[in-house]
């Protein structure tokens, strides 16, 4: 039995989905910090990509599900958009939360998601995350109230939105995938749903999905005060791909191009793809990277094959919408009922 219950009426219901993928001890700490929270009327879905795991972590994942705490839904594939849809198509909430398999979560998390969404005219709220990999970097008492312009400007925000520093609650462009919220009737009445086609790391597909809430005139707000804890652990994750593969740097560049090509007008994507540009193969700020020659002409190779790889998945779209692990999904549903 979840955590849900029918007797508090006046409290939204949430959907907490977790998708997750080759974890261990990470992932029950999260699960454990989550069932802490006091919300009164929440249930806990785990999407779980990870074909097999050590001993003590299916014990502890298989106990949370036969005491009722946890609904585990096991798959054999591994994409982080494929396994947000599967969890939405499963949830019972009026709020989706999602979070990431490897975070930890202040007293007052959920409340402090659910409470925006008071205000009709809210359809997804972002969170405030703290990287642990990067907080030994911040610099001491560094804060941010109003975002500048160009954190709204869909062609170049990306650079400029700051969900670390950013005290004062306001509307944003998008959310991190580790900790944002939606008003469930973005799926079940726009129809949006997290697009299957971004690969590997999945890097972009929140934004892609973020820029698409824009045709329903509802608005994002950035809520600081639901914040969490990012462990950023190395190995796992939501998705079947190393960072330091020749795979990685081709979807990670695949990725920025598809969502500009998706969602913005030629002008905003020219200056998206110029600075991704400048900042990922030159290597100037923010990224700060090496400006050794033979590491810029490789990068920038990477670039190109990654500039063709989207312009063919962007082509396919003609005739395939990419939504392969959904179609599964619809499928073997289908069968189940008429067999």
């Amino acid at each position: 039995m979840s955590r849900m219950s029918n007797g508090q009426q006046s409290f939204k219901s949430v959907s907490a989905i977790i998708p997750t993928y080759r974890r261990e001890a990470v992932l029950c700490q999260t699960l454990a910090n989550l069932l802490q929270q006091d919300y009164p009327h929440f249930e806990i879905l785990v999407i779980d990509q990870t074909l097999e795991h050590e001993p003590e972590t299916q014990r502890y994942l298989d106990d949370l599900m036969g005491q009722g705490k946890i609904k585990l839904f096991k798959v054999t594939w591994a994409s982080l958009p494929g396994a947000r849809n599967y969890g939405v198509r499963r949830a019972q909430g009026d709020i989706i939360l999602f979070i990431d398999d490897d975070v930890l979560l202040p007293a007052g998390f959920i409340a402090a998601h659910v409470r925006n969404y008071e205000q009709a005219d809210i359809g997804a709220v972002a969170g405030r995350v703290f990287d642990r990999m990067k907080l030994s970097d911040a610099a001491p008492g560094f804060s941010i109230d109003d975002l500048p312009p160009e954190a709204l400007d869909p062609g170049i925000g990306w650079y400029y939105i700051n969900l670390v520093h950013t005290v004062k609650p306001q509307a944003v462009l998008t959310a991190r995938g580790c900790n944002m919220s939606f008003r469930r009737s973005l799926f079940t009445m726009h129809h949006l749903w997290f697009d299957e086609r971004f690969q590997g790391s999945a890097i972009r597909e929140e934004s892609d999905f973020c820029l698409r809430i824009r045709s329903t005139g509802f608005k994002i707000w950035y809520d600081p005060e639901a914040h969490l804890v990012h462990l950023g652990e190395e190995t796992g994750g939501c998705h079947d791909i190393s960072t330091r593969s020749f795979q990685y740097q081709i979807t990670f560049y695949h990725n920025h191009f598809l969502m500009g090509m998706k969602n913005l007008t030629s002008w905003q994507a020219l200056r998206l793809f110029a600075r991704l540009f400048d900042c990922h193969v030159l290597g100037h700020p923010p990224c700060n990277k090496s400006s050794s020659p033979l590491k810029v002409i490789s990068r920038a190779c990477f670039y190109l094959l990654g500039w063709g790889a989207a312009l063919n998945t962007w082509l396919q779209s003609r005739w395939s919408n990419g939504q392969i692990y959904t179609h599964r999904d619809e499928l073997a549903s289908f069968f189940s009922k008429t067999s």
